[in-house]
């Protein structure tokens, strides 16, 4: 499994207080006291980290927080990740490092999927047992829409961006990203026009890249046994479910094997495709029942249920209850805003 872990640095949260967020009361209600930061950084898990950003958002801090903490971060503020985007020759490439190096910082996956004329950036918080917090989500894309502005020195604007929340603040994304808002979606992803992605970096920095890649590879490789092939076959299956049950030969070939050779190998793992899918479908299930208002049969049918009642049995074999009575004990109630 990736290792749980997400750096939170001092000068963070020295940029909340700046911000007017009582980041004592934040850390309070987050349950992490101020000496784990000492005397630079602490080091948290995903659950601690949404904690942290949820108790920011309790706060009673701006609405626009979020959009402000991603899009004004400055380069000597972002992690190395980052830098190394920000140096690439073009968005496109930048994009791709980040999403490669970004799993070195946090169990956090970016993927990148260029379809009709598209590119679809999705995130994915790979160890989390619930949603992450709006805030965060805010500031991670206005994180990306401002490399992407700050490299090319064009005012880049997505073609859309999709959201898992219920609407909420429709104004204030559409007037920050300029762009179409879509709310209650499967993901959590940034859209561009696929041709924005060959767009050049002026901040485009060989020498830079050479001194930092290396190092990048080096503990990417070093890391890469944390990670299991159920993790990846997990992954690819979040990707993938979206209207249809993902047949076990179309995930094999996107990982380079055979059907055959994964289920025997997730065998070898003591799972099962059928076991990891039905993981993936709980949680999305969870995800899209707490944090959306589709109704029961559209959350069936973006599991790839063919029928509600399929869904309905599986869901409370699950969890021991309907999705109804689930969704009224564990909506999100924050209500919702234009």
């Amino acid at each position: 499994m990736p290792v749980d872990l997400v750096p939170v640095p001092v000068s963070q949260l020295e940029r909340l207080e700046a911000l007017g967020v009582n980041v004592a009361r934040v850390l309070r209600q987050a349950n992490l006291p101020r000496s784990r930061f000492e005397p630079s950084k602490a080091y948290v898990t995903t659950g601690e980290y949404f904690a942290l950003w949820r108790a920011v958002e309790d706060a009673g801090g701006p609405p626009e927080l979020g959009l402000r903490i991603g899009s004004e971060a400055q380069p000597h503020q972002q992690s190395v990740a980052s830098l190394a985007a920000l140096y690439s020759p073009s968005f496109g490439e930048g994009l791709k490092k980040l999403a490669r190096y970004k799993r070195l910082v946090c169990p956090e996956q970016i993927t990148i999927e260029r379809v009709r004329g598209e590119a679809r950036v999705r995130f994915e918080w790979l160890l989390a047992s619930e949603d992450p917090p709006a805030l965060l989500i805010d500031g991670i894309f206005a994180s990306v829409v401002a490399m992407a502005r700050r490299g090319t020195g064009k005012r880049i604007v997505p073609r859309r961006i999709e959201l898992t929340r219920r609407r909420v603040h429709a104004a204030m994304l559409t007037r920050h990203f300029g762009c179409d808002v879509r709310f209650d979606a499967p993901g959590d992803v940034l859209v561009f026009d696929d041709g924005v992605l060959a767009e050049p970096f002026a901040t485009h920095n060989a020498e830079l890249l050479e001194v930092l890649v290396p190092g990048l590879e080096a503990a990417l490789r070093d890391g890469g046994r944390t990670r299991s092939l159920a993790d990846d076959v997990r992954a690819a299956l979040s990707q993938r479910i979206c209207g249809e049950r993902p047949a076990v030969d179309k995930i094999a070939k996107r990982l380079g094997m055979s059907g055959r050779t994964l289920q025997r190998r997730l065998e070898e793992l003591g799972t099962s495709y059928q076991q990891l899918l039905d993981d993936v479908r709980r949680r999305s299930a969870r995800r899209l029942l707490a944090s959306t208002d589709l109704d029961t049969g559209e959350v069936a049918f973006l599991l790839g249920f063919e029928e509600l009642n399929s869904f309905t049995r599986a869901f409370h074999g699950w969890e021991g209850t309907t999705p109804t009575r689930w969704r009224a004990n564990h909506s999100t109630t924050k209500g919702a805003m234009p």
